[in-house]
């Protein structure tokens, strides 16, 4: 293997150490101009061949966490599950490839000063990953820096917005060194330093109200959890997690499909539930499988209070006071070719993997007078969505999960670190209860407030701010992002330009 390529392998697979549990943020840029120096005079062929071993070892290290699945629950030989998940890191690997592919592309017809092009066609790239075949967008390089203070820019040009200013950062480091140029050094200390002073802009800004919150992690096994004789014992461990604190919570949150029996079969419980919530002024939220006119959604559903007072909309099976997954998992929850590939094994055919999508946009949750917007577990990394469905109203972003499939991996670590991404984007506390962990509330700063323990049976009770303004990001949405990509494509472009004119005119 020629030795650019293993070179691009590893700062690919290097790139896992930058996101959680590990989160060394300031790899990237490492990595980034150690790719950048790789790929210095490739040909775009080369260039594609890097960008895909890249990519390789990339998606490899970081993705790994879904073999964990896949051997536990996906029912196939040791081999298959491989070639499987090798089947995805290949395909995942054609974006950066052709990110490189166009960038040297465009350096041959206009000169090497045209590297600048480079943050709009990883931009672009990128994109069409976030929506082909419904999307893949995880592992953005953005989420790198949640935790870091290049995370500031989340708030005016969103997490896709970060990493566009980590590339221009990489370039401008690598032109400084390539040529000496003390102007790209100036560049690249601006973008560093800009993000300590946006804080103090920001448009957020707390009322000094607050909710008393309670996110119930009910830690029950995935090998059971579709069981019908576990039904009412799931549902019996949330109930006694939960009704000891009715009284004192505002807000009660359980889990993606806590309750794992479908409405309307439920309905009787479920009401018996809401006149309860009612009786103690509280409100509960939970996950549920409702099924509708032979389809099913992956659903939240609201009980008790909507209103502070009393109920506007009673609970009643097709109430509108819920919540519907749009955004669905590929072979989880749905099954692309299912005529073709359901037969084939047990990955394939999964308990609950033929969902029906709800809507793009849907209204708040309303529960005792807050309002929250919804997002459950995968569709919280497709940004685009969670902004969709947050308006200058909305007080917090709600997000349930079940990252039970996953384990002990570091796949939940890298869930939360997107969702905390999203706090930051657009500005609101988050609120994120999953069966097993991680379960935890963020401030509207991507800042953890309170996390439960992993793989324990708990409760986890938090007072959490109400916070008003909106976020650049939440207005516009990426088209910061996109026009920083797209000057900066232009000035490097105008730039070799008028240095290849130069170099012309002495020759002549």
């Amino acid at each position: 293997m020629n030795i650019r390529r293993i070179i691009a392998l590893l700062l690919g697979g290097s790139l896992v150490f930058s996101y959680a549990p590990f989160s060394q943020a300031w790899l990237v840029l490492p990595v980034l101009f150690g790719l950048l120096f790789t790929t210095r005079h490739a040909t775009p062929y080369m260039a594609w061949r890097i960008g895909f071993y890249f990519g390789l070892g990339w998606f490899s290290a970081g993705l790994s966490w879904i073999y964990v699945s896949i051997d536990q629950f996906g029912g196939l030989p040791v081999l298959a599950s491989i070639a499987v998940l090798a089947a995805l890191f290949i395909y995942l690997s054609i974006f950066p490839a052709l990110a490189l592919f166009l960038w040297k592309y465009f350096e041959r017809k206009f000169g090497a000063f045209a590297i600048g092009i480079l943050p709009l066609t990883w931009l672009i790239s990128e994109s069409i990953r976030g929506w082909f075949l419904t999307g893949f967008p995880w592992l953005e390089l953005g989420y790198t820096q949640t935790d870091s203070w290049l995370g500031n820019y989340a708030p005016w040009l969103g997490g896709v917005g970060v990493t566009v200013i980590l590339w221009s950062i990489a370039i401008s480091l690598f032109c400084w060194f390539e040529h000496q140029r003390k102007e790209f050094g100036l560049v690249a200390f601006g973008l560093l330093i800009i993000p300590f002073a946006l804080p103090w802009i920001s448009p957020i800004k707390a009322t000094g109200e607050e909710a008393r919150v309670l996110l119930v992690q009910g830690n029950i096994e995935q090998s059971i959890k579709w069981n019908p004789d576990q039904h009412w014992q799931s549902l019996m461990t949330y109930l006694d997690l939960s009704r000891p604190h009715y009284p004192t919570h505002d807000i009660i949150v359980w889990p993606e499909s806590a309750v794992t029996m479908p409405e309307p079969y439920t309905d009787d419980v479920l009401k018996n539930i809401h006149k309860a919530l009612v009786d103690t002024d509280t409100t509960l939220i939970t996950g549920i499988i409702d099924y509708q006119n032979s389809e099913y959604f992956n659903t939240m559903i609201v009980l008790g209070l909507d209103a502070p007072f009393q109920p506007v909309e009673p609970y009643a099976h097709g109430h509108t006071n819920r919540y519907q997954k749009h955004q669905l998992l590929p072979i989880g929850e749905f099954v692309p070719f299912e005529d073709l590939l359901r037969p084939l094994a047990p990955l394939f055919d999964l308990p609950m993997s033929s969902f029906t999508r709800g809507d793009f946009e849907q209204p708040n949750l309303r529960a005792k007078g807050f309002h929250l917007a919804g997002a459950i577990c995968y569709e919280i990394a497709f940004p685009a969505q969670v902004r969709a469905n947050v308006s200058a109203n909305t007080d917090y972003i709600l997000t349930v999960s079940n990252d039970t499939w996953f384990g002990a991996s570091h796949g939940p670590a890298q869930h939360m670190q997107i969702a905390r991404m999203r706090a930051l984007e657009l500005g609101r506390p988050l609120l994120r209860a999953t069966n097993n962990g991680i379960t935890a509330v963020v401030d509207a700063y991507g800042n953890e407030l309170a996390r439960a323990p992993q793989f324990t049976s708990t409760a986890l009770s938090a007072e959490v701010p109400i916070v008003r303004g909106q976020t650049l990001y939440q207005l516009f949405g990426s088209l910061g992002a996109w026009l920083i990509a797209v000057l900066t494509a232009l000035v490097s472009t105008l730039i070799a330009l008028r240095r290849s004119q130069a170099r012309s005119k002495s020759v002549n």
